[in-house]
């Protein structure tokens, strides 16, 4: 199947159950990727919410996940080793040198080594460097389309009242 193929497309309704979910996860992490397009800085970080969560905290926070599910759970490496916070609270939070650049960067770089460490995998290949203990990877896939759903919800909504601050409509 092509990879710039859409999990809309014709061909993806015929492709097999782990193309089609990697095809999923491809639109969401793009989606995501996406929400930071055409913003300044100031608006990536900008906070409208209490929590942590800023547009530029969500790819932020998403890199880390993807470190999570993609490298700690398949390879056992330590969050540590990885590169990645101890906890999902710390992966909100921006460091001043943090830029639309550079976090996209490090979240495409994390994207492609997970689609990279997977590749060899099937949907029923259980992965053992989970906290939670032993999981199939038909199971972390769904939990990343769980996850980036929801986050790519809440980017629409922050980038929605950016967009709306500036007075463009949405």
């Amino acid at each position: 199947m092509p990879s710039h193929a859409h999990a809309m497309s014709p061909e993806a309704f015929e492709a097999p159950p782990q193309a089609q979910f990697e095809l999923f996860l491809d639109d969401h992490r793009s989606q995501l990727d996406a929400c930071l397009a055409g913003l300044s800085e100031e608006e990536a970080r900008r906070s409208l919410v209490p929590s942590r969560t800023t547009l530029l905290g969500l790819v932020k926070h998403a890199t880390f996940v993807e470190g999570v599910w993609f490298d700690e759970a398949v390879t056992g490496r330590s969050r540590a080793e990885i590169g990645i916070p101890a906890s999902p609270d710390a992966s909100f939070i921006l460091d001043p040198a943090d830029t639309i650049e550079s976090v996209l960067g490090r979240y495409r770089k994390a994207c492609a080594a997970s689609r990279e460490a997977t590749s060899r995998l099937g949907l029923d290949d259980v992965i053992t460097g989970n906290r939670r203990g032993p999981l199939p990877l038909r199971w972390v896939y769904l939990h990343m389309l769980r996850e980036l759903a929801q986050h790519c919800g809440h980017a629409d909504i922050l980038r929605e009242q950016v967009l709306a601050s500036r007075g463009e409509q949405v």
